[in-house]
């Protein structure tokens, strides 16, 4: 399930998450909460939901960039980066055994900052430009705040993709790669796994493109105008995850 408009909105709890979880957790059902955010290592994030109420193991919490460190291991492992981004994503690609650099390094990785620097956006330009490989941990081009909308990875990606003529390889929803990686996390099957999200254009399309059944809640981004759309359905639309609490033991479809 992703994290943001589905349990929680910024530091408040979606009413009826923690239920849904604790049926989860007591009925044994695997499960994990996905961010494209990839500011916040596991640690942090299950920091952050314990404030809400919300009791997520670090296990349990699969972050894009956490995503990116496994599929940067697997094209290139021992390799480089330039990052542009937090300790959620430094932290990753250290644990893969990535060493950060700005001399020469296999790739830019850009992912997700509430302080995007013109300096480190201008070397990121010029390491893209030497031939540094382009990766990005996700497409979304703003993101949540009290105060209203924030740039976020998506739009920094296309500022330093018009300087360069470089496209990013986005590793997060709506990837279904990221989804894979899930689901060898969890050592599960697309056949009996769905995913849970409230935005149609990255949860439900990774959803419904790696093989999973799909539910849409109406807590985030998207509404019931929003749904039609798109070319492409969920399986299924709820008001919130709390209309899931009495049936998390129950087969779905």
């Amino acid at each position: 399930m992703d994290m943001d408009g589905v349990l929680v909105h910024e530091d408040t709890i979606v009413p009826g998450a923690d239920v849904f979880l604790s049926e989860l957790q007591a009925a044994g059902n695997p499960f994990l909460v996905l961010t494209n955010n990839s500011i916040r290592t596991p640690r942090d994030l299950r920091a952050r939901l314990l404030v809400t109420g919300l009791d997520v193991p670090e296990e349990s919490i699969w972050t894009s960039a956490l995503a990116t460190a496994t599929f940067l291991d697997s094209q290139r492992p021992g390799g480089s980066a330039y990052v542009v981004g937090e300790s959620g994503l430094t932290t990753a690609l250290h644990d893969v055994g990535y060493v950060l650099t700005d001399r020469d390094p296999d790739y830019v990785v850009l992912g997700e900052t509430r302080t995007y620097s013109f300096e480190a956006i201008t070397t990121a330009i010029r390491l893209v430009e030497r031939g540094a490989r382009f990766i990005a941990t996700n497409p979304d081009a703003t993101g949540p705040s009290r105060e209203g909308s924030l740039p976020a990875t998506g739009a920094v990606a296309a500022l330093i993709t018009r300087a360069t003529g470089h496209e990013p390889y986005y590793v997060g929803k709506p990837n279904p790669l990221m989804m894979r990686s899930g689901l060898r996390r969890l050592g599960a099957h697309s056949a009996n796994t769905l995913m849970i999200g409230d935005r149609m254009d990255t949860d439900i399309v990774s959803g419904l493109e790696a093989g999973l059944q799909t539910i849409l809640v109406m807590t985030g981004i998207s509404t019931v105008a929003s749904v039609e759309r798109f070319p492409y359905r969920p399986t299924l639309v709820l008001d919130s995850v709390a209309d899931l609490v009495g049936h998390t033991a129950r087969p779905f479809g």
